[in-house]
């Protein structure tokens, strides 16, 4: 498992990063990736052929503001309580690191911080008979834990609705006034502020589990995007919703700490009894149900729902593992199964 720690180098690189920057620009007009070619900036090559590498060959970067010193892990020497960065005359602590690396894959440096890129050993992965059910929701809060075994209800991210909904009265008179690279700062601007929101709330879901001696338990929601019936501002919440990006917060922060997570089929979760089963009546966010008498709140039945029902097969999330080859007879499809068996 990769993971990178962020931390103060109390260092002055103002020369070095003006000089990054002067190679940067360099690799954006000629192209070129020898450090020969900008050995008169002063630069050591381990550093500028990591920028002449970015910057030659991405097309989509057209001006350079800030550019980052890279050290590659041949130009870092590790010993057991510092890291040493011998063409930076710099060296880095390590007695506080939260995980040990087993390899420095790379430095990266800007005015203040030290970014240090490594691989660690990845926790064993336990999995657990308890779940707690996470219901992921475009409106209300956009994540709502149920854990089964205690009764209890966590709500998070109720103001993922409000920051979509303030950014889309924004974009709007920015549209009407034709002020389209003001636009781009204000999408950058808001997908920054919910890519933020939801490392908050993954980071709170996979805790919670962790507390509780739990595994996780997620809607598949694959292709939920495409149903046609929906209203338009239901639509409008979903195709601003980052769903995809929070599960994956998810799961990758759940593998650092060792929980397991499954998914389950997302039909009926909001409309069942979590308590019998029974298909009930659900009004907006309240959810009745008419044979045992259970109230609860819409979202906090779905996250029971979630935790107690059964995993979904692997094999079957993604329904192209499953088609085979259209091209492909019938007898040849049945003769790879029984070789992959």
């Amino acid at each position: 498992m990769i993971l990178t720690i962020k931390m103060k180098h109390c260092t002055d690189l103002t020369v070095e990063l003006e000089k990054a920057k002067q190679v940067a620009n360099y690799a954006l007009k000629s192209k070129s990736r020898s450090s020969k070619d900008v050995k008169h900036l002063g630069l050591k090559s381990a550093i500028s052929n990591q920028i002449l590498k970015k910057y030659s060959s991405n097309k989509k970067i057209k001006t350079v503001n800030r550019v980052k010193l890279t050290v590659p892990h041949q130009s870092i020497k590790v010993n057991e309580k510092e890291l040493i960065i011998p063409c930076l005359d710099l060296i880095i602590p390590t007695d506080f690191f939260r995980y040990k690396f087993i390899k420095i894959n790379q430095i990266e440096l800007d005015k203040t911080y030290a970014y240090v890129t490594g691989e660690v050993k990845e926790p064993e992965l336990i999995k657990q008979d308890k779940y707690i059910g996470v219901d992921l929701n475009t409106t209300g809060h956009c994540a709502v834990i149920g854990i089964p075994h205690t009764g209890e209800v966590i709500k998070l991210g109720k103001k993922a609705l409000h920051i979509h909904t303030k950014y889309k009265s924004i974009r709007k008179t920015l549209q009407s006034k034709k002020k389209y690279q003001k636009l781009n700062q204000i999408k950058r601007r808001e997908s920054n502020i919910v890519r933020d929101l939801n490392h908050k709330i993954s980071k709170k879901i996979v805790l919670t589990a962790k507390e509780n001696n739990c595994s996780i338990k997620l809607e598949n929601l694959k292709g939920i995007r495409n149903s046609k019936k929906q209203a338009r501002s239901f639509k409008y919440s979903l195709s601003s919703w980052s769903y995809f990006q929070l599960r994956n917060f998810i799961e990758y922060k759940a593998e650092k700490f060792g929980v397991d997570v499954g998914l389950i089929a997302p039909a009926y979760t909001s409309k069942k009894c979590s308590k019998c089963g029974t298909i009930g009546i659900r009004k907006g966010k309240s959810f009745m149900c008419p044979a045992c008498g259970h109230v609860d709140h819409a979202d906090a039945n779905a996250a029971f729902n979630i935790a107690q029902w059964p995993l979904i097969d692997p094999l079957h999330i993604d329904s192209d593992v499953c088609k085979g080859s259209t091209d492909a007879p019938l007898c040849g499809i049945a003769l790879s199964s029984c070789e992959a068996a």
